[in-house]
């Protein structure tokens, strides 16, 4: 089973480049989208059949949102993680298959002043408590993007962000927890080098130099880890400033 995830920035731009072209050559069994930025009635196009979607859009329009696209339609889907405060915005879709949960997420970024810092810690835990609150049924596969480099590795100049967002000790701190918490970072299963990046700015030209950020992931159970076949990086398809991460499970 091949697992998939992506932001896209911006579903509608990005069906006027890539995407069905990405979609066809890939071929995921499960694909999960964060920053839609649409809802259903906005997006045009007639979906390959043999995926069914499932959605969750953010209140206000044009902002956050995820979606799922599967071919094994799940056995239940949840929008949000039950807590008011963190779900107006689109950013988690769960969807139960027979043996396991998988969550699509896009975490809250802390901002560049920082200014939603404390909201974002606070976040880490409430949604870190909802994924133990899964694994007690079954395990659980979170893929997104988490708007954070956990190590030194995970960025191309660690040493120049310290104190920025998504390289901040109590951001890199919140993704610990989730690692001593029993969840697997699947693609360091694999690779234990650096210069591995899922995310480049638009600016000056990072992504043909490769100064990225490594801030897309798969979390997986630990129980699940003798599943796990291979984690990678699609660093090469373009059409956002993010590119496709992914999984193979038994």
């Amino acid at each position: 089973m091949k697992l998939v995830s992506w932001n896209v920035n911006g579903l509608r731009a990005i069906l006027k480049k890539n995407f069905l072209a990405y979609l066809a050559q890939e071929e995921p069994d499960i694909l999960c989208l964060q920053e839609t930025k649409a809802e259903p009635g906005q997006v045009e196009v007639l979906w390959p059949s043999e995926f069914a979607t499932y959605w969750n859009c953010a209140a206000k329009k044009g902002y956050s949102g995820t979606v799922v696209f599967t071919r094994q339609r799940p056995l239940s889907t949840t929008l949000g993680i039950g807590i008011p405060e963190h779900d107006g915005e689109g950013r988690v879709l769960t969807a139960e298959y027979p043996l396991f949960y998988l969550v699509n997420v896009y975490v809250p970024n802390s901002q560049r002043e920082l200014t939603r810092l404390p909201y974002r810690q606070q976040w880490d835990i409430d949604f870190l408590a909802y994924l133990k609150r899964l694994e007690r049924t079954k395990p659980v596969v979170v893929c997104g993007d988490l708007n954070v480099a956990h190590t030194e590795i995970d960025l191309a100049n660690p040493k120049a962000n310290v104190r920025n967002h998504g390289f901040t000790p109590e951001e890199r701190s919140g993704f610990s927890a989730m690692l001593h918490a029993g969840f697997i970072d699947t693609f360091r299963q694999f690779e234990s080098r650096g210069g591995h990046y899922t995310w480049w700015s638009p600016m000056s030209g990072a992504r043909a130099r490769n100064v990225g950020w490594r801030i897309d992931y798969f979390l997986i159970s630990s129980s699940m880890r003798p599943q796990l076949k291979s984690a990678f990086i699609r660093s090469q398809v373009l059409g956002s400033d993010h590119c496709p991460v992914g999984i193979e499970l038994e």
